[in-house]
């Protein structure tokens, strides 16, 4: 994702949910980085804006736990710790288990084609990702950003089928929170594979309306992308601890 492509089409009444949906992306691609200072001037310039919806967009944000306001340095994007990863994936697993054992045993069958229909998109993005990985450095961006939102339509059409409107609240906050994270976990290597085969078992279970394997394959995937978030934030801190030394 480029800057360029934070241009905002002006539209009335949607314009502040569009300029969240922007910067929500910028964050989740890594064009705005965590730790970041966000410069109301510099934000409107990128968007094409004013600042009214730069600011009605970042009080949204902020709600959201994406970003930070420090009183003396203005917003900036939140950095996510390592035990607020573990207690993040900790609770998405239990919700995201009871989301696919519910869609399993009460979804409607237009609901499984369209979880099969994103689950086929996030392996195609997936494999156009991985095959080939000597690609300019704008091409590699624009894969992995169609990866990172065909995961994300994978996890709407999951929740929605748990015809559940409060798993649907909790699951969505807690998915903004992890977008600080998915674009590097994801991408880290081997995982991309793994969790292509764990998207297809959760498809099959839901498919097969077996709320038990659908709840313990939705469980599986998510210890799994915890092993490998934690992991990764545990090698940086000690990266960062090398450095101070």
């Amino acid at each position: 994702m480029s800057e360029s492509s934070l241009q905002v089409p002006k539209r009335g009444a949607t314009l502040r949910l569009l300029v969240e949906d922007k910067i929500r992306e910028a964050i989740s691609s890594g064009v705005l980085r965590p730790g970041q200072r966000l410069v109301e001037r510099e934000l409107c310039e990128m968007t094409g804006v004013g600042r009214t919806s730069i600011r009605e967009a970042l009080r949204q944000l902020e709600a959201e736990g994406l970003i930070t306001c420090n009183p003396h340095k203005g917003p900036s994007v939140n950095k996510i710790s390592l035990e607020e990863t573990r207690q993040l994936y900790a609770v998405r697993g239990l919700l995201e288990s009871f989301s696919g054992q519910e869609f399993a045993l009460v979804g409607t069958d237009a609901q499984i084609r369209r979880l099969e229909e994103a689950a086929a998109v996030f392996e195609f993005r997936a494999q156009q990702y991985w095959q080939y990985p000597d690609r300019d450095l704008d091409s590699l961006r624009a894969a992995r950003d169609a990866l990172i939102e065909a995961k994300t339509q994978f996890y709407v059409c999951l929740m929605e089928g748990s015809n559940n409107i409060f798993i649907v609240q909790m699951l969505t906050t807690l998915h903004n929170r992890i977008t600080l994270l998915r674009a590097t976990s994801m991408t880290q290597p081997g995982r991309l594979q793994h969790s292509v085969k764990e998207i297809k078992e959760i498809v099959t279970a839901i498919k097969s309306r077996d709320g038990v394997k659908a709840a313990e394959a939705c469980r599986a995937h998510i210890e799994l992308s915890a092993r490998v978030a934690i992991n990764y934030l545990e090698s940086v801190e000690q990266e960062d601890t090398a450095m101070s030394d």
